[in-house]
C-alpha cells in the first residue's frame, strides 16, 4: 500500500512508514475502509456496465443487433475475404498469409468488442461463430464461381480444411475478447483492489500455514484471490490461442 502521508509504497503490515517514520496504527482502520469502498465502487461500476448493455438492447434492439453484427460479423469477414482474394486469386501466392489473416483479423476484432460494447464471452462467442461461417461461406463462393466449381466441399478433406479454417477465426475472435476482458477488467481491478479477501481466499491461505500473523495471512489470502481471478482468463487466452494457431496453421506446421 501507500503511505497516506509521503505518498511513499510500503508493505501492507507496516506500523510506521520507513520513509516518513509517521505512525500507521491510528490510520490503518481508515485505509482500509477506503480500500473496501473502492473495491465495492469498482463491483458497482461493473453492474452498472451490464445494466446499461441490457437497457441498450431492450431500448434499441435494431440498432443494438445492427452495430454488432456489421463490426463484428460483416467487417471482419469483408477483410477475411478480400484477405482470401488478393492470397488466393490476385497473386496466387502460399496460403499462409492467409491464414495468418484469420488469426489476426478476427483476434483485432475480438479485442475491440470489450471497450467499445462490453461484449461478454458469450456474445463473443455468438458473434465469432458467426463471422466465421460468413467469410468462409463468402471464400468458397468466390472461389467457386471463380475456378467454376462447386461452391461446398466435395470431399471430407475438404470438409476438414473448411471446418479448421473455420475454427481458426473462431477462436481467435475469442481469444482478442478474453484478453481485452483481462487487461481492461480484470487486471485494474486486480491492481487496485482493496478490503478483506473473500472467505475462499481467506481459508486457502490458513491451509497453507495457520501459524502467521494476522496481516501475513491477510496478505497470503489476497495474493491467492488475486491468482484465482487471473489463473483462469490467462488459461482461457493460451487454449484459445493455441488452438486458433495450430487450426489455421496446422497443414504447415505437420507438413
Amino acid at each position: 500500500m501507500e503511505c497516506p502521508f509521503c505518498s511513499e509504497t510500503i508493505k501492507d503490515e507496516a506500523i510506521a512508514c520507513k520513509h516518513c517514520s509517521r505512525d500507521l496504527r491510528v490510520v490503518r482502520p481508515t485505509l482500509l475502509e477506503i480500500d473496501e469502498i473502492v473495491a465495492e465502487l469498482d463491483k458497482l461500476r461493473r453492474d452498472l456496465d451490464r445494466v446499461n448493455v441490457r437497457l441498450e438492447r431492450y431500448n434499441n434492439p435494431l440498432r443494438y443487433y445492427g452495430t454488432h453484427a456489421v463490426l463484428y460479423v460483416l467487417i471482419p469477414s469483408l477483410l477475411l475475404v478480400i484477405a482470401h482474394v488478393l492470397v488466393t486469386i490476385t497473386f496466387n501466392v502460399s496460403p499462409i498469409p492467409l491464414r495468418i489473416a484469420s488469426i489476426v483479423i478476427p483476434l483485432l476484432f475480438g479485442f475491440v468488442a470489450y471497450p467499445l460494447h462490453r461484449v461478454s464471452a458469450l456474445t463473443a462467442f455468438v458473434l465469432a461463430f458467426l463471422a466465421a461461417g460468413v467469410s468462409i461461406l463468402a471464400m468458397l463462393t468466390v472461389t467457386g464461381l471463380h475456378d467454376d466449381v462447386p461452391i461446398l466441399p466435395t470431399i471430407w478433406i475438404e470438409w476438414r480444411e473448411v471446418f479448421e479454417y473455420g475454427a481458426s477465426i473462431l477462436l481467435a475472435f475469442v481469444s482478442g475478447n478474453i484478453l481485452s476482458v483481462m487487461i481492461f477488467q480484470i487486471l485494474p481491478r486486480v491492481l487496485t483492489q482493496g478490503g478483506k479477501p473473500n472467505a475462499f481466499a481467506f481459508r486457502a491461505a490458513r491451509l497453507l500455514g495457520q501459524h502467521v500473523g494476522e496481516e501475513q495471512l491477510r496478505r497470503r489470502a489476497r495474493l491467492i484471490q488475486d491468482l484465482m481471478q487471473t489463473a483462469g482468463p490467462l488459461a482461457g487466452v493460451a487454449a484459445t490461442g493455441v488452438g486458433s494457431i495450430y487450426a489455421g496453421l496446422k497443414g504447415f506446421l505437420l507438413g
